[in-house]
């Protein structure tokens, strides 16, 4: 999964993993007997100056990593969540996808006495990197030199995570293999003390043929493995799997391996099902296989991903999750002294679907194991339903707290939004000892609440000389930290004094920015333009170096909003010049009566920053 963000990062596109589950039981019976556990070593000690060295040792039974002369099973996981929650729950190590943050990464680690895999991001054809492009490559090979030769004595470094995913839809790329080959084998020649691994989304096809036939620098093969996670042992040997693997990233059954509903929703399990689902993948294909070094959960912490808890071992304010309380015990042999809640049904009065302003009720059937005092919060928020499979982090869409009418610790009676489209119902429950438990329930309201906005004046300039102040550069998208607009920017304007330069700061993961009506509206709020009368959307482009591969749209709000754009439009993955460009949308023929988005981009990076400049966007 990209980044978490990948980096953030995160990411998934693994279609070749099997299919969805059965319902398994509470977190509580998930919990696993303490000889599950019995192969992790004792406690790292504090880290010393220098690097420790961690080699790949084939036994009798098959391999294990040593590190520093000591048996070194990998507990860990993934994601931003608190690194000091991680070692409490019994983890020794984590996961990056980037190197962007890995100078912080490392030290925190070493506070901690705890390793990080640090993440080499390489470039996904999907975000416009091509493996047949020489300088892309050659550029890339270079950004993970100097990635090697600036951590590789850091203490707690453990080992190289080269790439994540990037062999979807190219996996018999031979110039991408023979690239990853190459940096490993520099990676070997450069940091003679950390192992290589490769990072691949599940292993259907012949992932693991490639990987042998032309990857011979490549010590252990990082598996991302969801809804398939119990079968990879067996799948990996099938394969012709010979190489060590960890699975590099686990968690319920992805939203591109699951059924849809009848408004084509993806139902999403409790948490409680989710526990179950670690447990089955840590007991099948993790604990005791002899060619398994261990593994990093997905994801440590919350990601909208999906929904906003498809992928959360954690909710947004710390909470811990049941899957957090299978893990403690794998990762520590201990049981934890208090078990979250479990939640054996939510349940809809009805079909789920209804008309604006319609009324639902909900069940919910949840118990403690300490029978503790529970608390249940009611929450209603917009899906957009977009299952975007490639990892990338998702705008958060709005809540609407006035829809809940009555509610208690077990039942709910909402009365929905005038806006049609597809919600969820969530029910949260904390058990006031951190720990929680959370559920959703699908919903969907027919027709459309679209009102006109308010009538624009034509031309309508968005950016450029005599800029209407219509539309603001407020939604932030993706890895907003690395977004850097300088809308005065006197590098070659092609009107007037100005440009708007447009900077991407970070390697990995996306970015992008929607204008928007009013600030920051994502469809929660009243507002857009009646722009019925323009015949175009037009603005001028060009990248900084030339080749910069940049998607850009308007009108990003669905129907699932209560205030959508009225229409819609994309050009994806313009490839720009060094040259001015003028790029056109044509209008005839759309609903123009309510636009919010006026105007938006969005890039993926090539595991190098990057910039380009816009000018003179305007509707005409």
């Amino acid at each position: 999964m990209v980044d978490l963000l990948k980096g953030s990062d995160m990411t998934k596109n693994h279609k070749e993993a099997a299919g969805r589950w059965l319902i398994l039981g509470t977190a509580a019976a998930a919990l696993v007997p303490l000889g599950w556990v019995t192969l992790h070593q004792a406690p790292v000690k504090a880290a010393v100056a220098g690097p420790v060295p961690v080699k790949v040792v084939k036994t009798a039974a098959g391999y294990r990593l040593v590190r520093g002369r000591i048996p070194y099973f990998v507990k860990g996981a993934g994601g931003d969540g608190s690194k000091e929650d991680l070692k409490t729950a019994g983890a020794n190590s984590w996961r990056t996808w980037g190197v962007d943050h890995l100078d912080t990464e490392l030290a925190e680690a070493s506070r901690l006495g705890m390793t990080v895999t640090g993440g080499i991001w390489l470039g996904h054809k999907e975000h416009g990197f091509s493996y047949e492009d020489a300088a892309a490559v050659v550029a890339q090979k270079e950004a993970a030199r100097q990635a090697i030769l600036k951590y590789r004595n850091a203490p707690a470094l453990l080992q190289w995570g080269i790439g994540n995913e990037m062999e979807n839809g190219q996996q018999d790329d031979q110039n991408m293999w023979a690239a990853i080959e190459d940096i490993a084998k520099m990676a070997h020649q450069l940091d003679p003390n950390h192992p290589t691994m490769v990072v691949v989304a599940e292993i259907g096809g012949d992932k693991i043929a490639q990987i042998n036939a032309h990857c011979p620098d490549i010590d252990i093969v990082g598996i991302n493995s969801y809804g398939g996670g119990t079968s990879v042992g067996e799948r990996y040997k099938a394969a012709g799997g010979v190489k060590p693997y960890e699975i590099t990233e686990f968690g319920p059954a992805g939203t591109w391996e699951s059924g849809k509903n009848a408004w084509g929703v993806v139902p999403e399990l409790t948490s409680t099902e989710k526990a179950a689902r670690y447990a089955e993948t840590y007991k099948k294909t993790i604990a005791g296989n002899p060619l398994c070094l261990g593994s990093y959960a997905f994801t440590w912490g919350n990601k909208q991903e999906a929904t906003a808890t498809w992928f959360g071992l954690r909710l947004p304010d710390g909470s811990k999750l049941g899957a957090v309380d299978v893990l403690t015990q794998f990762w520590s042999g201990k049981k934890p002294a208090n078990l979250c809640p479990a939640i054996s049904a939510l349940t809809i009065d009805g079909t789920g679907q209804t008309i604006p302003g319609g009324t639902v009720s909900a069940t919910l059937a949840v118990s403690d194991p300490e029978n503790d005092p529970l608390k249940t919060t009611w929450v209603l928020q917009a899906d957009p339903a977009n299952y975007n499979i490639g990892g990338d982090g998702q705008m958060v869409p709005p809540t609407f707290p006035e829809a809940i009418v009555t509610s208690s610790n077990t039942s709910a009676t909402v009365k929905m939004p005038t806006g049609g489209g597809t919600y969820r119902l969530y029910a949260y429950v904390h058990d006031g000892h951190g720990g929680a438990a959370v559920g959703n329930a699908s919903l969907y309201v027919s027709g459309s609440a679209a009102v006109p906005g308010k009538k624009a004046a034509l031309p309508l300039v968005v950016y450029g000389p005599n800029a209407a102040a219509a539309f603001t550069a407020s939604g932030y998208m993706g890895n907003t930290g690395a977004i850097k607009l300088d809308p005065a920017s006197t590098d070659s304007p092609r009107v007037g004094k100005t440009c708007l330069k447009v900077s991407y700061t970070a390697s990995d993961n996306w970015g992008g920015v929607a204008w928007q009506n009013p600030d920051g509206n994502w469809g929660s709020k009243p507002g857009g333009w009646d722009l019925r009368g323009a015949r175009t959307l037009s603005f001028w482009a060009r990248g900084d170096k030339g080749g910069e591969i940049v998607s850009f749209s308007y009108g990003l709000i669905g129907l699932d909003q209560p205030f959508h754009d009225t229409s819609k439009g994309t050009l994806d993955k313009a490839v720009l010049t060094k040259e001015w460009k003028q790029y056109t949308f044509d209008l005839k023929g759309q609903d123009l009566s309510c636009i919010v988005t006026g105007f938006a981009y969005a890039l993926g990076a090539t595991g190098q920053p990057v910039t380009f400049y816009l000018d003179d966007i305007r509707y005409q």
